[in-house]
This record gives structure tokens, C-alpha cells and sequence, in this order.
């Protein structure tokens, strides 16, 4: 948990480092939370953060609460960044909170939006386990369709026992894109029912909308993916192809003398896009649903919720292409 920190910390100081090149002027303070809600209380009241234009963190959620439960009881008007967690705001509930990690209910919100623009389906099949967990995905994901598609595209959310997918085939189309929402994380029935899946998709075309977590399961095969047309948002895929990756990583290299991780790059597209506002109008840290920003993993598109603060609602969807994840948007 400290090293996380610790390589978000280098990469933010890398991007201030170059912003300061194009003439810009920075005091950064580091403060240790030592990882407990009380130490982040204290913290709350030190003079240096109560005069700052901005806070980054704490970075885990418990911290941030009692941070920020201290701070907006002083009155103190400052943005308070969750920098690495895309833990809901609901859970801090500050109104000056900037959500940047975008929360699983955007990624919802994002799969259905690419389903009705690019399908526009008369029905979505949604495969249920039947643990409530999977709410978190599926109530934002069939809001957002019922929403983009004026009600038009029908929800199919069928709880699955033991992969048995026969009751949905007299429902299913054998000349159009049969499209598939599948917001389980759970291994046992991933298997299983990505098994029927793949027999089924000999005979009926079949296009899926896995988990984003879903990236990170080794047991999930790219082939098999790839022959369910396979599709994935995604707010952190380095692309080692790209050249602004490949700059970003040499210099990395001869600052810290390391390799950055993900939490690295995340650290440094933060502190360009907060830096570069701090550097040419700190006034616009209060506009952040009028400043879209391009970073190195992810889009920042970020809109203001009443009580919340603003949150990041852009995720990027990957396809599996040549055996691998791919950005197509």
C-alpha cells in the first residue's frame, strides 16, 4: 500500500517537474497518514493544508472520509482529489471531493452507451449469477439503456444456474448481433458460463460486455474471449506502443532509476492535468466539468454532482483483436 503511494507520488512530481519548465511555480507538500483515519484527521487541520489551492489524498477511502469530514467542517473551500480509488463519492460525500479513478457505475453507464450507439438491439441479454454485488453494475447499466434508447431496446436479465442458457434461445437472433451483459466477477460461474456461451455462439452470433475487472483474470483465455467478440472498458491500459508511453517511461527511468507501474502513470496525467490548471488559473479547479483533459491511460471527463464533487465518467473500451485487448474508443 506504501509503494502504491509512493510510485503515484514520483509520477506527479515528474509532470509538475515539467510544467515548471514551461515557467510554472509549485510548493508541494508530502505528509505521511501512515494509513489510519485518525492520522488523516489531524492532517486536517494543519495551517500549510488548510491555505493550499488543492489536496491530492488521502488515497485509500476510510482516510479520505475522515479527511474530508474534518475539512468541510472547518468551512475550508479547497478540491480534495481521490487520486487512485474508484470508490463511489457517495462513500465521502464531500462536495469539493474530485472522484478521478471513474467508478463502476460510469463503466456502466459507458458499455450501454456503446451498445446503443454502434447495436441500437432490440433486446440485451443480461447473465445474472444472483449475487447482489452485481447491482452495482447492472441497476446504472439498464438505466442507461432504458435512457440512451427512449425504452426502445428490451432488458433480459436472467438469473444462470450451472451455465444452462437453453430458455434464452427462442429469444435469440440467428441474423443479428445477439449482445450479452455479463457483470459477474465470480470465478466458478465465469467459467462455466462463458463455456455455454462459446457452444451457443456456434450457432447464434453473440457479442459480449464483461466486468472491467475482468482484465486482471488470468483463467479468462484470450481465445475464447476473442470468439465471443469480447468487449471491456477499461480507465488504465498502457499502451507500451504509444510514443507518448515510451518518453513518459525513459524519463521516469532517469529521474527515479525504476520502471513506473500503472499507479506511476496515473500520478503524472493528475498532476499535468491539476497542474496545468493550478499554473494558469486556479480558478478553474472549480470548472472541472468545463476542462476535459487526454492523459497517458485515461480521458477526463468529469461532471459535478450535488454533494459529491466531480467525478470522472470517461472509461475506454477495449475489444479482443489478434488474441489481445485493444482500444476501439
Amino acid at each position: 500500500r506504501a509503494n502504491l503511494s509512493l510510485d503515484y507520488y514520483q509520477g506527479f512530481k515528474l509532470a509538475l517537474d515539467s510544467l515548471t519548465a514551461k515557467g510554472y511555480n509549485y510548493k508541494l507538500h508530502v505528509y505521511d497518514t501512515k494509513d489510519e483515519p485518525a492520522a488523516s484527521s489531524n492532517l486536517a487541520v494543519t495551517p500549510a493544508i488548510r491555505s493550499s489551492d488543492l489536496v491530492v489524498g488521502p488515497v485509500f477511502p476510510d482516510d479520505l472520509q475522515a479527511f474530508t469530514n474534518v475539512l468541510a467542517g472547518s468551512g475550508k473551500v479547497i478540491p480534495t482529489v481521490s487520486p487512485l480509488s474508484p470508490a463511489a463519492p457517495s462513500k465521502v460525500k464531500d462536495q469539493f471531493l474530485v472522484t478521478v479513478a471513474t467508478p463502476l457505475e460510469y463503466h456502466a453507464w459507458s458499455a450501454a452507451g456503446y451498445i446503443n450507439e454502434h447495436y441500437s438491439p432490440k433486446k440485451v441479454f443480461i447473465l445474472k449469477s444472483g449475487y447482489s454485488d452485481e447491482n452495482k453494475y447492472v441497476l446504472p447499466f439498464k438505466k442507461g439503456i432504458d435512457s440512451l434508447s427512449k425504452h426502445k431496446t428490451k432488458i433480459i436479465a436472467p438469473t444462470i444456474v450451472r451455465g444452462k442458457l437453453d430458455a434464452l434461445m427462442p429469444q435469440l437472433s440467428t441474423t443479428e448481433e445477439n449482445i450479452f451483459v455479463i457483470p459477474s466477477t465470480n470465478q466458478q460461474f465465469l467459467v462455466v458460463t462463458l463455456r455455454s456461451l462459446d457452444s451457443l455462439a456456434k450457432i447464434y452470433p453473440v457479442t459480449l460486455f464483461g466486468h472491467p475487472s475482468w482484465i486482471k483474470f488470468s483463467y479468462l483465455k484470450p481465445d475464447l474471449l476473442q470468439r465471443l467478440k469480447t468487449h471491456i472498458t477499461n480507465t488504465d491500459r498502457i499502451d507500451y506502443k504509444s510514443p507518448q508511453i515510451s518518453a513518459f517511461i525513459r524519463n521516469y527511468r532517469k529521474a527515479y532509476r525504476s520502471e513506473p507501474t500503472h499507479y506511476a502513470m496515473m500520478g503524472f496525467d493528475e498532476g499535468m492535468y491539476f497542474g496545468a490548471l493550478l499554473g494558469e488559473n486556479p480558478d478553474d479547479l472549480k470548472k472541472l466539468d468545463k476542462k476535459d483533459f487526454t492523459g497517458l491511460l485515461n480521458k477526463y471527463r468529469f461532471i459535478k454532482k450535488p454533494g459529491l464533487g466531480w467525478v470522472n465518467t470517461h472509461a475506454n473500451m477495449l475489444e479482443y483483436n489478434n488474441f489481445e485487448l485493444k482500444k476501439i474508443e
